[in-house]
């Protein structure tokens, strides 16, 4: 039976069949001239990803970082299931406030605002955010010096996907305990601790370090006549299918335990981005032209295949989230790819640019024209930064949610 695909959100029951849905819309698509790239998302996902969190991070609220994804049925989604929301922006801050969200469920954390950003920031009584410089305290204190802040630190994850530490982050030793001594000379609340470990981080232990450090500057400000109460570890939590946060969330709780044992007023939050929504997106994308190399032999040696999708739209990830994509192949109809050799072969975008290359040196069936690759794992910094250079636009997105969460969703239904 055919999915009725005709409201922006499409109720399904049991297992989503992702190669079900691509198959029959994308084919008829192009059987009707169109041939623009995919995208699948489960929010049913997102939802899921929630109640792990919860189980594995209890006394951890989770803030979604809105530029990791600033979808609206995402942002619509977990606004009603009642996480906060880390925003960058004043952009960002609009975005999660239209959905009904109150500006104490927000932490504008980006520690080197712009003057009207702050402006915007008093304007709607977002008064939680970050610093970590003098010079942004001094703007603060002229600007919105009712504000509530959060002293940023600097620990660095030996490895991650994207490192923030030479961005932002005062170092805890020596910067940090005099960032506070100037906001308790200027009469400014400082009233906590935030650190971001980096993007996509695989180094768990480092958040030990972290809070450890944290904990040292909650005793330090008490010397000023500061009571912290909040605690912010960041981001770097893991999102993509297979993985697990059980190892990070391990380290943390350990950690909370032994340094920020459970209190009366202590509030910890988290600003998981790519946790939440990199498994539930999934994009196809289509060959619509191909180079065949030949070897030596006559048989094709390797094959370059142009998608309708490149690094300067989706897959930018490629570039700045330093992802490592992989496709799965999907043919008009199953089963026919066994049939097919092997061979060598390169991706490329569909720009006219020499750097829009998405795979390389890769061993896939040999495809043809209208064949189909899918990507899984593409909900993280992705459709967010496309572009639509050379004339190329975004792919459209496909929304589904099970019965669980549909009684959340069907009001973003047309």
């Amino acid at each position: 039976m055919k999915l009725q695909i005709n409201t922006e959100v499409v109720p399904f029951e049991g297992h989503l069949d992702e190669e079900a849905v691509f198959r029959q819309k994308i084919y008829e698509e192009m059987d009707a001239g169109q041939d623009e790239a995919l995208y699948l998302c489960n929010l049913s996902d997102v939802a899921r990803k929630l109640d792990v969190w919860r189980e594995k991070m209890p006394r951890i609220k989770p803030y979604y970082a809105v530029k990791c994804n600033s979808d609206e049925n995402v942002v619509r989604l977990l606004a009603k299931l009642g996480t906060g929301f880390d925003c960058a922006s004043r952009a960002e801050i609009n975005a999660v406030l239209k959905h009904g969200v109150t500006p104490d469920r927000i932490i504008f954390a980006n520690p080197c605002k712009a003057i009207t950003h702050i402006r915007h920031a008093a304007a709607t009584n977002t008064s939680l955010m970050t610093f970590d410089t003098t010079v942004e305290l001094e703007k603060i204190h002229s600007i919105y010096p009712s504000a509530q802040l959060v002293l940023r630190i600097r620990c660095d994850a030996k490895k991650a996907q994207c490192p923030l530490g030479e961005k932002f982050g005062a170092d805890p030793k020596l910067e940090a305990p005099l960032l506070l001594a100037n906001a308790k000379n200027l009469g400014l609340a400082v009233v906590g601790i935030s650190f971001h470990v980096g993007s996509g981080c695989q180094d768990p232990p480092v958040f030990r370090k972290a809070i450890a450090a944290a904990r040292e500057l909650f005793d330090y400000a008490l010397t000023l006549g500061y009571r912290l109460h909040l605690l912010d570890i960041g981001g770097g939590f893991p999102g993509d299918t297979g993985t697990d946060i059980g190892v990070i969330a391990d380290v943390v709780n350990a950690a909370l335990d032994d340094y920020f044992p459970a209190q009366e007023g202590l509030e910890i939050i988290a600003e998981p981005g790519r946790f939440f929504v990199s498994s539930a997106y999934t994009l196809a994308v289509t060959v619509h032209s191909k180079n065949e190399r030949l070897g030596p032999d006559g048989t094709v040696a390797h094959v370059k295949y142009f998608v309708n999708e490149g690094v300067y739209g989706s897959f930018n990830c490629v570039l700045y989230d330093h992802q490592v994509v992989t496709p799965h192949v999907l043919t008009r109809t199953a089963g026919e790819v066994e049939t097919r050799p092997d061979v060598k072969c390169t991706i490329w975008g569909p720009s006219c640019d020499g750097f829009d290359k998405i795979c390389d040196n890769m061993v896939l069936p040999l495809l043809g024209i209208g064949d189909v690759l899918v990507f899984p794992n593409m909900g993280a910094y992705t459709l967010t930064i496309a572009t639509t250079f050379n004339g190329f636009p975004n792919p459209r997105v496909m929304y589904f949610a099970d019965r669980d969460i549909w009684d959340l969703v069907e009001p973003l239904a047309i």
